[in-house]
This record gives C-alpha cells, sequence and structure tokens, in this order.
C-alpha cells in the first residue's frame, strides 16, 4: 500500500489470476486446517490449485481450444481493474497478512513438515479476546467487501446476509466455516456470537488495528464503525446456526486438528495463535472463490 496526501492508495495485485491459482498448494498446513473440516462440507471442496483444470472442473468444458478460449477471455476479465477481481484478491490477502505475521516467520523456521506437536509456543502471543473478536469482525467485513466486488450488489450487509445462506458454496463455504472454527470457536469458545454481541457497544478500537486501517478506504464513507458492526450483526445468525448445527466446540474443533497437530486442553489459546501465525485459509480460498466467479463469467462470454 502507499500513502498519498494522507489517503489510502490500494497498491496492485502484481500477479496474474493464473499465476494465484497455479502457485496454491495441493498439501501444506493450511490444507491440512481446510481438510479437517470435510464434516461441515464433506466431498465438496476440491483444492483447485491449476488454472486449465479448474476451467474444465468449473465449466465441463475440455476441448483444448474451448479451454483456451475461456482462458484468454478470464485473463482480460481479470486485468480490467473496474471488474474487481483484484480488489478480491487484495482483501483476502490483507485479511490474512495481518495475522500475526512476525510469528509465522519464528514458525515456519520450526515446524518444516512435521505438524505432530508445537515446541514453540513461546514464539506465539495469544490475541486478547477483544482483539480477537475485533479481528473476526474485520474479516467479516472484508468478506462482505469482497462479495461485493464480485458479484456487484454494492456493500450491502443485508444483501450479503442472504447471499451467505443461499450462495456460498464450497470453498466460498468453506472459508466462512473456517472463520467460524478458528477465529471463533477456537479462541473465544462456542457462545462468540452472544459474546461478541454483548460488546457491541463498548468500542471498537479500532484506530489500533493495522487491518482496518487497511480495509477502510474500501469500506463506506460514514460510519466506518458502525459498518463492521453491521458486518457482524447481519452474519451472527448464520455463525451461530453453523456452531449448533454441527456441534462445534474448542474441543471438536481441536479433535478434527488432531491428526496432525498435538496441543495440551489448557493450550488451545495458543493453538488458535498457531494458526493465525501460520496459515492462510482466507488467502487461500479466496484466490479459488475469485478464479471460480472470474471463470463462469468468461464461459458464459464464450458461450454467447
Amino acid at each position: 500500500m502507499l500513502l498519498q496526501n494522507s489517503k489510502i492508495i490500494l497498491s496492485p495485485v502484481s500477479k496474474s489470476i493464473i499465476e494465484l491459482v497455479n502457485n496454491l498448494p495441493e498439501k501444506n498446513l493450511t490444507v491440512k486446517i481446510l481438510q479437517s473440516l470435510d464434516f461441515v462440507l464433506p466431498g465438496k471442496w476440491e483444492n483447485l490449485v491449476d488454472f486449465d483444470r479448474s476451467i474444465e472442473v468449473i465449466t465441463g468444458e475440455t476441448d483444448s481450444k474451448a479451454v483456451g478460449e475461456i482462458k484468454e477471455r478470464a485473463l482480460e476479465l481479470y486485468d480490467n481493474k473496474k471488474n474487481g477481481y483484484q480488489t478480491a484478491i487484495w482483501l483476502y490477502q490483507t485479511a490474512d497478512s495481518t495475522d500475526q505475521a512476525a510469528a509465522a516467520a519464528a514458525i515456519a523456521d520450526k515446524v518444516g513438515n512435521t505438524f505432530r506437536f508445537i515446541p514453540f509456543l513461546d514464539k506465539l502471543t495469544p490475541k486478547a479476546d477483544a482483539i480477537q473478536s475485533l479481528d473476526l469482525k474485520l474479516k467479516l467485513a472484508a468478506e462482505l467487501i469482497a462479495f461485493s466486488k464480485l458479484s456487484g450488489t454494492g456493500v450491502n450487509p443485508a444483501k450479503f446476509a442472504v447471499a451467505l445462506k443461499d450462495n456460498y458454496h464450497k470453498e466460498a463455504f468453506l472459508r466462512m466455516a473456517a472463520l467460524v472454527c478458528f477465529d471463533g470457536v477456537l479462541p473465544l469458545g462456542t457462545n462468540f456470537v452472544s459474546s461478541i454481541k454483548a460488546d457491541l457497544d463498548k468500542g471498537n478500537d479500532l484506530a489500533n488495528s493495522p487491518a482496518f486501517s487497511k480495509l477502510a478506504e474500501l469500506m463506506p464513507a460514514e460510519g466506518k464503525e458502525d459498518f463492521v458492526n453491521e458486518s457482524f450483526s447481519a452474519t451472527s445468525d448464520w455463525m451461530d446456526n453453523l456452531t449448533k448445527k454441527f456441534g462445534l466446540t474448542r474441543e471438536t474443533v481441536t479433535e478434527k486438528l488432531g491428526s496432525f497437530i498435538e496441543i495440551a486442553d489448557d493450550k488451545l489459546d495458543y493453538l488458535a495463535a498457531f494458526i493465525d501465525a501460520s496459515t492462510n485459509f482466507f488467502e487461500h480460498t479466496g484466490i479459488q472463490t475469485v478464479n471460480r466467479f472470474l471463470i463462469k463469467r468468461a464461459h458464459q462470454e464464450f458461450k454467447s
């Protein structure tokens, strides 16, 4: 990001959508934690990490000429900044990049390819509940704005709440489920929605949030703090219903991670910090969501 006359200017996304998709990992810790949530979306998420294969899976087209033309049109659509695809990518990347970046480097150095235990808890600092709540709300605000850019519906919390129920599938649904599990239930407990609701009137301390300073330019000009709260309120019933439907607790979420992470029950706050610092599920699934929107539009235009 650049500062110009005290106004935030969004830096362009330098990589093409093809590079972004093709550079997604097939298997790493982010993919592992997403796969651990298969119970909320059984067999519905495929980790698409190849652009050409994405075209075939999403459109059903297998003819090489058709795939090539769709690919070319998708690139044209993505390169046109007015379409909002690049902005959506930036939003998903920003939502992840503010999560304990310093700790991530230390963790990456320690973990290597082994996730059986966490011997470096001293490198992590669990977030205070208020900070964790604010981070969750800001991720929801980023998701809402990204959805508005992709769907052209305008930044409207009420419309987003409807879309969340009716139009969120595959990687988009998985991203929101991961948000509930790893940014809500794990650090704050099963009743995280009601806890955050109770604190909405106490102030957000947005001035000290790096994420807010980056996202604010894309929020409505007036009432940015209210917008953050409204983003949470509009989605709170959906998150609460998801938590109840799948019986999500700190224990059940931890159990799903147990095949590749072991940690003592009294260290669950550290597990939440570990996931924050060492994964980028928002960016990973966000790139896949943008890719799906883009390919579907390119395919429609190819057929017309």
